[in-house]
């Protein structure tokens, strides 16, 4: 059996550190007693994180970084090898979303969504490789979501920066496999009860809520702390993400008719709200905190009814393209 490799001491980047995953996945590994550089836009809220990741036993650097500007990913990495030395783990978790129909929502926001979510991690892993190839070792870590697997209606630009973010992540993993200690490690976390939702760019015109069920981001730590304990290719969060991995697998058509149903539903009964561009091009000064207010009371128990109602949609579903098909 594989020894888990200790956290203690190791220097781990983790950008959009200050809210949502990125935050929990900060204060989890904390009390690993790690060395820490968080990143994200916005400076005073990183500097009260990294107080409480002090407090809890790490060593702390705060570098204010765009994600979407590679000199300052550069400049990140540069930062984290300068102050410790070394960097063991890489984070990419920052991302943004953006919903509204295609050719409604402005192509700027369409370009900034890729721009953070596909080239931000892209940037991410350049700055960091020359580091990992100089020590023979080193971990990245891509927070992509179901998205990669999921199409999102409404949610084109999304969709497109995830599928293409899973692209990249398996081409560079093959790319490395002649660097043995350097590893390649994706994460495919469910809907998540983060303040993302609330900062994202809506141009529906109602207000938007994640789709049930939704999962504790403190799930996405948990899988990081195991990922830098034992470096796995791809790691599933959430029951609800493995269900409709296999669902859109199985029964592409049919699921991705079935997205766009629930969400056209949706909208048909959801508030009105203005158009916003949300944390597009600025940080928010609202919604910094791991939570976003739309979680289930409970633990995983509370989404088992979930689950099964999406398991027995499926199977009809599937039965029914069958028997359509005949």
């Amino acid at each position: 059996m594989k020894q888990q490799k200790s956290i203690a001491g190791q220097t781990i980047v983790i950008t959009g550190a200050s809210s949502g995953a990125g935050l929990a996945i900060a204060l989890e590994l904390a009390a690993y007693q790690p060395k820490l550089v968080l990143a994200s836009r916005n400076e005073q809220i990183l500097k009260e994180v990294a107080s409480e990741c002090e407090a809890a036993g790490a060593e702390v650097l705060v570098v204010p970084t765009d994600v979407t500007e590679k000199g300052a990913m550069i400049s990140l990495a540069s930062a984290a090898n300068k102050a410790f030395g070394k960097i063991d783990v890489w984070v990419n978790n920052a991302g943004v979303l953006a919903v509204g129909e295609f050719d409604k929502t402005p192509l700027e926001i369409h370009d900034q969504v890729i721009k953070t979510n596909l080239l931000g991690y892209i940037h991410g892993a350049h700055a960091v490789m020359p580091y990992f190839k100089g020590q023979q070792y080193g971990t990245l870590i891509n927070n992509i979501s179901i998205g990669g697997f999921l199409p999102v209606p409404y949610g084109t630009g999304y969709s497109a920066s995830k599928f293409g973010l899973r692209g990249f992540s398996e081409a560079l993993r093959a790319e490395l496999s002649v660097w043995p200690d350097i590893y390649v490690c994706d994460l495919f976390p469910a809907f998540l009860d983060t303040p993302g939702i609330r900062h994202a760019g809506n141009y529906t015109g109602k207000v938007i809520k994640p789709a049930p069920p939704v999962y504790d981001p403190r799930r996405v730590a948990k899988a990081v702390v195991s990922l830098v304990q034992n470096p796995r290719s791809s790691v599933s969060v959430g029951s609800a993400s493995s269900v409709l991995r296999l669902a859109h697998a199985l029964f592409p058509a049919v699921t991705t008719r079935s997205t766009r149903l629930v969400m056209n539903t949706y909208l048909k009964q959801a508030k009105t709200t203005p158009a916003t561009s949300g944390n597009l091009f600025n940080s928010l000064d609202f919604g910094h905190s791991i939570f976003g207010g739309h979680g289930i009371p409970g633990k995983p128990k509370a989404h088992r009814k979930y689950i099964a109602v999406g398991l027995l949609f499926s199977a009809a579903l599937g039965a029914f393209a069958l028997l359509k098909r005949n």
